[in-house]
Formats: structure tokens, sequence, C-alpha cells
């Protein structure tokens, strides 16, 4: 691999100059986190998760996007587009730089090992059986689930989505001329639960043939109950309304919480009224790569989406996927309770040092989900909002204006609630899939800013 893509810590501390200064000005110690970290809350048996990998200058989404929107000056921590900033297991660059070694990249034929691969991934993990013949392949979760509108819901018609949900989703309902029908989800002590009588009112509705579960929820970070699962998919049955279960989130679970397959609830017919989709870009942080699947125990279900896919997947996406699938597992193990790690570390700094914030931990993914009520209020959020919003192309809400203090202010960039429907007001969504250093630096400046108003 290019050394100038293989960037080290030495790079790293060159080119970020900038916000280790910035972190030092404000009394942060870079390393403090990481040293006082024990190998169990680490996570890291033979893995360093505590390095901080660089990876401006990569066309990275994460980070050289944020950058040019906001200037390199503005970002020290970037905390918004999820995928991880580690460096990848080991055995995808393994998998990749052997099948580099054959230089012909003509038209791929899929391996059955692949198929198999997820499938045993699935039941390892989960004890979830899927035949590998129902795995059908997908460039991305996005073009499955547009393609699974396509096949189930007519233009016009309404598509479910409990809120606050995945931005990306109206983008998937835009695509095919559908309209988003938002049940707001019940928030009891920072823990979000189905609105189940609001929900039966919107499935009532004549031209209503879809609902999207994002489970775990992407950003609360819930992992659904089988109970409620279950409850939700015979209302959803009785109604004649297909469930489309995006579960990409699926492998990130914290200590305590269980992820339910909606595909293993004990109700066959459930089951067969549902489409699941998933992939490992976020599992082992292979969005680029360009993979993705989706499966149902329904076969006229599986074709009439297959009818409306076009998948484009490519031989290095395969081959790094398939290289995670079979050889990434250990590497993942070890990453989890890091992960698990940095939710623990947030909550408890948000709560002893960052008044107007709120976190209750999620249950799932690698999100945090902030409530930034108290901050919204201090920094007169809601008024700044409507004289912006009287000059500004679009609505412009409380937590566009936070988002943006905090970068203004903390120089870190977060995920304005705005984007995910109701139930994301006053709501911040971060990233913590990172170094707890970066984390670190993240929560101080957050802290500092916090501290001088």
């Amino acid at each position: 691999m290019s050394e100038k893509l293989w960037l080290n810590r030495r790079a790293f501390i060159k080119t970020a100059g900038t916000a280790l200064a910035g972190a030092a000005a404000a009394g942060t110690s870079l390393t403090t986190s990481a040293e006082a970290a024990t190998l169990e809350q680490s996570g890291s048996m033979g893995y360093d998760f505590d390095e901080v990998y660089n990876r401006v200058g990569t066309n990275s989404g994460h980070w050289d996007g944020i950058i040019e929107r906001y200037g390199k000056e503005n970002i020290e921590v970037a905390m918004g587009v999820a995928d991880m900033d580690f460096r990848c297991a080991p055995a995808i660059t393994q998998a990749l730089a052997e099948r580099c070694k054959h230089e012909n990249w003509g038209y791929l034929d899929m391996p059955p090992e692949f198929f198999q691969a997820i499938a045993d991934w699935n039941k390892r993990r989960y004890g979830l059986e899927i035949d590998p013949e129902w795995i059908i392949l997908s460039d991305g979760v996005h073009p499955a689930l547009i393609a699974a509108l396509s096949a189930f819901s007519p233009p016009g018609s309404k598509v479910i989505l409990t809120t606050s949900t995945y931005s990306g989703f109206y983008g998937d309902v835009r695509a095919t001329d559908t309209v988003a029908s938002e049940s707001p989800l019940i928030i009891e002590n920072g823990v979000h639960r189905f609105d189940f009588d609001e929900l039966e009112q919107r499935m009532k509705s004549h031209d209503t043939d879809a609902l999207i579960l994002c489970n775990p929820q992407n950003p609360t970070g819930n992992c659904w109950s089988p109970e409620d699962m279950l409850r939700l998919g015979r209302m959803a049955l009785e109604h004649r309304i297909v469930v489309l279960a995006d579960e990409i989130h699926c492998d990130f679970v914290t200590k305590g919480n269980k992820y339910t397959p909606f595909a293993s609830l004990p109700d066959k017919d459930v089951v067969d009224n549902s489409v699941t989709f998933k992939a490992l870009s976020k599992t082992f942080s292979l969005a680029a790569m360009k993979v993705a699947w989706f499966f149902s125990t329904n076969a006229e279900y599986r074709e009439l989406v297959r009818a409306k896919n076009s998948a484009h997947t490519n031989t290095l996406g395969m081959v790094a996927n398939h290289g995670a699938l079979t050889g990434g597992e250990e590497w993942f193990d070890e990453l989890l309770p890091y992960l698990d790690g940095n939710h623990d570390f947030v909550a408890q700094y948000v709560e002893e040092k960052i008044p107007g914030i709120s976190y209750t931990k999620a249950q799932g993914t690698y999100l945090a989900w902030l409530d930034v009520s108290g901050l919204a209020e201090a920094i007169g959020a809601e008024r700044t909002a409507m004289e912006q919003s009287k000059t500004s192309p679009r609505p412009v809400k409380a937590a566009d204006v936070v988002s943006r203090w905090i970068v203004d202010n903390a120089k870190v960039y977060t995920n304005s609630g705005s984007s995910y429907g109701p139930g994301g007001e006053n709501h911040l969504r971060m990233n913590l899939g990172t170094s707890r250093t970066l984390i670190q630096v993240a929560m101080d400046n957050i802290a500092a800013a916090v501290q001088r108003l």
C-alpha cells in the first residue's frame, strides 16, 4: 500500500499540530485517557485502538469533507460521518495485498464461499440461520432499500419511519417518490420506545405499504427487544405493510444489551413479511468498498426486490469483505469493549463536566445521541435559528445552531439532530468510533467552550 495513504502516528503529529496545540492550550493531556485506561477498558490485547490514526489528506468524507466545509483552522476533531478512525483489521489488508499480486481486473465471478461466509457470520454470532441462496448482493444498503421501496411502495405512497431515525432514509424516500410518515419514538429516562398507538394509526392509512425499521436504531442507539419487534411485526402484517429492517449497526452492542435480528423472531408469518439489509461497512469501516446484501425468508419478496436491484459490486470490495468475515473477528471482538469504554467515558465526562448536555449510554452503535437542550437555551439557539431562517434557503433549527456553535467555539464537528426527524430537536449525534485520545480532546474543548459562557 502507498506510504502516502498508510499514514503513521508521526505523520499525524506533524500534520495535526494545530489540534495538539489547541488541546494543550486547553490544559488537556493527549495521553491521559490512554494511559489511565486499563487493559480491560481499552479492550486491546493485540491491537492499538488508542493510536491516533490520521485520515486527513486521504479524501476522507469523515475528515476532509468537513475540513473543506468549515476550514482546517476550525476543525480539530471531526465526529460526524459514521465510519471509524482505526486502522482496519489486518486480515483485510492481507487479503487485499494478496489479491493485488494478480495484476488483472476483469469481470468478477462472485465465489459461492462469499455467501457462505455471510451466513456463517450470522450463525456464529447471532444463531441466525440464513440460507446462502437467499442472499442478494448490492453495492450499498441505500441502493438495496431504494430497490425494495420501488418494489413495494408505489410513487406517492407513505413509508413509516420511527423517529428520530437515520437521516439517509429520507433520501431513499425521495429517490422513490414516496412520502415519509413519521412516527416519533417515546423517550423515557433517555431510552426510546415505540408509540404503538400512534404507529397503528399510521398503519391504518390505505396508502401505506412499507415501514423502515432501524435495528439497532441510528442515531438513538436503541436495541429493540424481541417482544417489541414481534408486536410491531404483527401489526404490520395485519395492515399489509412490509417491514424493511436495516440492521447495518447490528454488530455494535454495548455491555448488558443484546441485538435481536428481526429475521429470528418466533413467528414465521411476521418474518416472511420482511426483508433484512446488512453490510460490514460499519463493522469493519468498509463503506468505500461498496458491498452490501439483503435477504428474506419470503421467496416472492426476494424476487420482487431483486428485479429492482442493480448491483455494481467490485473485486476489491468482495476481497475486503471476505477477508473481514473469515479473518477479522478477533480484531472486532477486541474493538467492541474499547468502543463500550468510549461510551462510558463520554457519559461520565458529560455528567461531571459539561452542564447543559446530557447523555444516556447507547444500547448499540458507536454513536452518542446527546441531549443539548440546556446548552441550546444558554446560547439562545431557538432565537438565533428563527433569525437565520429569515435569510436561509431552508429552515434553520436550534440543533443546527448548537452544532455550529460547537464548531466555532470548540472546533469539534457533530451532526445536528434536526436531520433525523421528529425527536431530533435539541440533539446532536457524536461518532465515538475513534481513539479515546481524540474523544478526550473533543470533550475538553467542548467543556472549555461551555465554561466560557
